[in-house]
């Protein structure tokens, strides 16, 4: 099974996914997210979707930014908190549009599948966006 990765059980408990190669995500904006490619954009076949395990530690956040294509994200553990307010909890599916904006954080910590069909750009916030750590009014 030459070109498959296989993570067994991604839903079991205590979801450490300890046999992932994570990174810490270094990008202005980020703070303390890791990430585990699953496959990257390959200029030479004009691919550039890219699929990823991101993990959020409490506290943790990505930058402000707008989608050029969709993303899907699918909760796997934990809180998963959205700049426009919603938190998203395991089992949680999500998917934004292109030109959607906007910051992903955790206040619990929490393991997302990320997958962009396009990159996403930095932006800087038009409105009011949910500060990092904070629970959403009811």
């Amino acid at each position: 099974m030459e070109n498959v990765l296989y993570v067994q059980n991604v839903f079991r408990s205590g979801f450490d996914l300890d046999g992932l190669e994570w990174t810490a995500w270094q990008e202005p904006g980020r703070v303390s997210v890791e990430h585990a490619v699953l496959w990257a954009p390959d200029a030479e076949k004009d691919e550039d979707s890219i699929g990823l395990l991101l993990r959020f530690p409490p506290g943790a956040h990505g930058d402000f930014h707008e989608h050029l294509g969709y993303e899907l994200m699918l909760v796997l553990d934990g809180v998963l908190d959205h700049s426009d307010g919603p938190s998203y909890v395991k089992g949680d599916l999500v998917v934004e549009g292109p030109g959607t904006e906007h910051q992903m954080s955790s206040r619990t910590g929490c393991t997302v599948l990320a997958i962009r069909t396009h990159p996403a750009q930095a932006r800087t916030p038009a409105k009011p966006i949910r500060p990092v750590g904070v629970t959403a009014a009811p």
